[in-house]
């Protein structure tokens, strides 16, 4: 039972991300994790039988780390969210949530202590520099009302504007949260490939400047994942990334979602709101599928590119804004431009430094990677322990077209784990049966697509979006689609 203990507890330790030690009853260490030692730049050997306090040469000798440990503990069998600040010699200063909790080894009640360091000091920073940005900005506001007496214009003005301020806090504070969520689970650009190696070539070689970036790519190719390593890399990476699909909103929100409204701009508009440009001040706004965006508001973004200005929906009031712009789409915008479809003045300031992301076809050495990566992933998910991928298996999965990219190797692999019951990975799609859109005769990509698109919907008898549907088997969210099927005319006959 003990040893079972053991390794039951070993084996958390390995793959908890966060930094993680082991305490006994007198608070020296027992074991820590691989995460502990590399965040604090110590080695087990200098940790191991130590007492806690007296690790990296007392610098662990925290006040409030003893307070936790000496005076909050021992009254509760856990406690959550400790918030500890010091600065280390060795690796700067830190603010940490604490997590403790006692535990006893089933066989002898031995006292252990499980505490759970969570590095919070960047979330911290960010949110302190907002915090006093608002705090500042709210005693100008105050002492300028004070000012202006009787001017009760000026003090709704000031009252306002700090609202606005309390509004954006709030929202990036959201968009943070949802960022450090994502990054927990973040998939990296994954390949070897000589194609792929120059796409991250591209995005260092851009990264750090302020240039506006259209990434081209067919759908599923990873173009979201490129806009990430760009912002990742760049100096505005300490602020969440601003993301808007210009192809999943109805044509008549996305105006409000992009530039904000005033209270009763329009219909339902009951309260005043931010667009995503104003959120995205001093940060990076992603514009996903911008081939998709209405003829009408391409004027509207083009000022907003080139002069960094907008007026919010139901206002007159100029608004300047300072964001990085990085665009990607899967169609050709040179033919939609041509086609009368795209501003041409608008093509010309989103194509400064284009990067093209491969689709899987041409990089058929990275399919390995891929495969191993998203069935260990889904696998984990499923609580399955599919892990075998049979030779004969693999070799088909190289030798397919993959219309869909990554997209739909994902979601054939999804539906592989699903209907294998051992270690060994079962195909259940034909990947070996040919496509009838390959024909010579089709020579657009956007007649590939659209065939694409019907032989889905087809096999599903038309179902949209839900189990089984058409919209799950592409890769794309239900108002994705319909905008494409909008697009592409594709009507059921």
């Amino acid at each position: 039972m003990q040893q079972s203990f053991l390794d039951i507890f070993n084996s958390i330790l390995s793959t908890v991300r966060e930094p993680l030690v082991v305490l006994d009853a007198n608070l020296k260490v027992v074991d820590a994790n691989p995460s502990f030692y590399k965040t604090f730049c110590v080695t087990p050997q200098e940790t191991e039988g130590t007492l806690i306090y007296d690790l990296g040469n007392g610098q662990w000798n925290i006040p409030r780390l003893r307070e936790l440990l000496e005076q909050a503990l021992p009254e509760n069998s856990a406690y959550n969210d400790f918030e500890v600040e010091h600065d280390f010699e060795t690796i700067g200063p830190k603010i940490m949530h604490l997590n403790a909790r006692r535990i006893y080894r089933e066989a002898n009640q031995t006292q252990l202590i499980l505490l759970a360091i969570e590095d919070v000091t960047k979330r911290e920073y960010y949110k302190r520099d907002l915090e006093k940005i608002v705090e500042s900005r709210t005693a100008e506001l105050v002492t300028a009302r004070q000012e202006a007496e009787k001017k009760t214009q000026a003090a709704e003005e000031a009252l306002s504007e700090i609202k606005n301020l309390k509004e954006q806090l709030e929202q990036e504070r959201a968009y943070l949260k949802a960022e450090i969520k994502l990054g927990h689970n973040h998939e990296n650009i994954i390949g070897k490939s000589d194609a792929l190696k120059y796409v991250l070539y591209k995005v260092e070689q851009i990264a750090q400047s302020d240039t506006t970036v259209l990434v081209l790519g067919e759908t599923g190719t990873g173009k979201e994942l490129v806009a990430r390593a760009i912002h990742g890399f760049s100096k505005r990476k300490n602020r969440a990334l601003v993301k808007v699909n210009c192809a999943a909103l109805p044509s008549n929100l996305i105006e409000s979602e992009l530039f904000g409204h005033e209270k009763g701009a329009f219909t339902g508009s009951s309260s005043q709101r931010l667009g995503r440009f104003e959120v995205a001040d001093g940060a990076t706004l992603f514009l996903d599928e911008i081939g998709e965006l209405p003829l009408e508001l391409q004027s509207k973004l083009l000022r907003v590119i080139q002069d960094g200005e907008f007026e919010r929906l139901g206002s007159s009031r100029t608004i300047k804004v300072n964001a990085r712009i990085v665009a990607a789409t899967n169609r050709n915008l040179e033919e939609e431009v041509r086609q009368g479809r795209f501003r041409n003045d608008l093509w010309y300031r989103l194509n400064v430094f284009p990067i093209t992301m491969p689709p899987l076809r041409d990089r058929i050495e990275d399919i390995p990677l891929l495969v191993e990566f998203y069935i260990k992933k889904i696998a984990k998910r499923m609580g399955k322990d599919t892990s075998i991928i049979p030779k004969n298996v693999m070799n088909t999965i190289q030798n397919y077209h993959w219309p869909g990219n990554i997209r739909e190797l994902e979601n054939v692999l999804e539906r592989a784990v699903i209907n294998s019951s051992g270690l060994k990975l079962h195909l259940v799609d034909d990947l070996n049966k040919p496509f009838a859109y390959l024909s010579k005769n089709l020579k657009t990509l956007e007649a590939v697509e659209r065939d694409y698109i019907i032989r889905v919907l087809d096999q599903t008898d038309w179902k949209v979006s839900g189990k089984n549907s058409a919209a799950l088997i592409l890769g794309l969210n239900r108002s994705t689609l319909r905008a494409r099927m909008r697009k592409l005319d594709i009507q059921k006959s």
